[in-house]
């Protein structure tokens, strides 16, 4: 009996390759981006002090020096005449294991390699009447807060045809037949319930701010929390030194976060963002901030009946906006700087120069042209009062000179030739008296 046990015990180890993956959902691979689990919009006073809230059990940093009780898998039963459900046996994933009833110990067997090959299947040896009814098994992850289960119903026949597995539509019925080996399968190779990995390195949280109009890729980071201890601030130096988290956050799960001396330019968006890689916890909760003025208290009146009114220091006015002071600092220019100016003015001037010179030079040149003209215009008028009469005589001999010239024709008859000669023949020259045509004309 004994070596039969041993038998089917490596058989279970055996089925791990070819059992159905009996679980599904958040425990699988986590996706690199943030889910958007809630959204708000908060508006809180000028000068006092604002709490974004950001908080999740599942961040709770509840570290395990011994690494054993992290993860724990437990079948249960419940009907076949049992009344409530009864624990049967449990797994931790150090290895543990406890059977609760006597009578089981030695007929219900766990792989030991459960938590490293995922395969939590129960092994019942010699299954009998009392065996019957609806099975659970439940994985516990107290590390990362996550808990699942499979129901598997049993019935013991006496039948050997009518044993066999079938689905009912909600869970798996396994028949057996009386006195043989029953195998509950529960499979789920998760990394989640077969890995370990460094838990400090696995958990971070940080803040972003967005100011008015940047999306949210372009945000700008403020905090950087690890469960660790390790804390890292950025953001502008006006707002890193009155934004807060608690030192306790990784303890209790909360992240939220704090802001003192509120002011006008603290408005924006602000995200907080939650990364638990080991469990695939990815989540971001998003705070639309506004600021607004403070409430104006009114003044306390004046006691009737008392003459003299004590004087008190003028209020701060509350139409001012409050912000954070902007200081202009003049820094100095440099000798270089000097040099560079005065050799744009140096080259200003001399073009000036130049272009005056040239104004200059052109202006007295058109004078002298001009002088010129109005003298010769002069000489020209006294010169022609002086011009004698008798030298028109010259003009005439000229004017026979050129007629005289000898003009070489070609024509088709000698008629033709003559009248050509007489007419560009030679007149004879005539001398006119013109004092005495002058004379005439007087008289007449």
């Amino acid at each position: 009996m004994e070596l039969l046990s041993r038998v089917l015990l490596w058989k279970l180890v055996l089925l791990q390759g070819t059992a159905v993956l009996a679980f599904s959902g958040p425990s699988g691979p986590a996706t690199a981006g943030s889910a958007v689990v809630s959204e708000a919009a908060v508006n809180w006073a000028a000068g006092g002090g604002a709490v974004l809230r950001c908080q999740s059990p599942r961040m709770v940093w509840t570290q395990d020096r011994l690494h054993d009780h992290q993860r724990v898998v437990h079948w249960d039963l419940s009907g076949g005449g049992h009344g409530p459900a009864r624990r049967l046996m449990d797994m931790y994933s150090a290895g543990e294991q406890r059977v609760y009833e006597p009578r089981d110990r030695g007929r219900l067997l766990l792989s030991p390699a459960a938590f490293h090959d995922g395969n939590f299947s129960l092994l019942i040896l010699a299954a009998e009447e009392t065996d019957e009814g609806l099975y659970t098994c439940n994985l516990h992850h107290h590390y990362c807060h996550l808990y699942e289960s499979l129901a598997i119903r049993l019935e013991v026949t006496d039948d050997p045809l009518a044993a066999g597995a079938r689905w009912d539509g909600e869970k798996e019925v396994l028949a057996v037949e009386r006195g043989a080996p029953a195998l509950l399968t529960c499979v789920n190779r998760a990394h989640v319930w077969t890995d370990r990995h460094v838990e400090e390195a696995q958990q971070v949280v940080h803040w972003d701010r967005q100011p008015p109009g940047v999306p949210h890729d372009r945000a700008d980071r403020l905090l950087d929390l690890y469960a660790s201890g390790e804390r890292r601030a950025y953001g502008p130096p006006f707002l890193r030194d009155r934004v807060t988290v608690g030192a306790d956050a990784f303890a209790r799960g909360d992240f939220s976060l704090r802001i003192d001396r509120l002011e006008l330019a603290d408005e924006g968006t602000y995200s907080c963002h939650l990364h638990h890689h080991y469990c695939g916890l990815h989540e971001r909760r998003v705070f639309h901030l506004k600021v607004t003025e403070p409430a104006v208290e009114p003044r306390p009146r004046d006691s009737p009946g008392n003459g003299s009114s004590h004087s008190s220091a003028p209020g701060p006015d509350p139409t001012l906006a409050r912000g954070h002071s902007v200081i202009n600092v003049i820094v100095p220019e440099g000798r270089a700087h000097f040099f560079q100016q005065l050799g744009y003015v140096l080259a200003t001037l001399l073009l000036f120069i130049l272009l005056l010179i040239t104004v200059v030079l052109a202006t007295r040149k058109r004078r002298h042209r001009g002088g010129y003209e109005y003298s010769d215009k002069k000489l020209g008028k006294s010169k022609g009062k002086d011009v004698n009469m008798a030298e028109l005589t010259v003009v005439s001999g000229d004017q026979t000179l050129y007629r005289g010239e000898d003009i070489q024709l070609d024509y088709k008859n000698n008629i033709l030739k003559e009248r050509a000669e007489l007419a560009h023949s030679p007149l004879p020259a005539k001398n006119i008296d013109l004092d005495k045509e002058f004379r005439k004309e007087y008289c007449k």
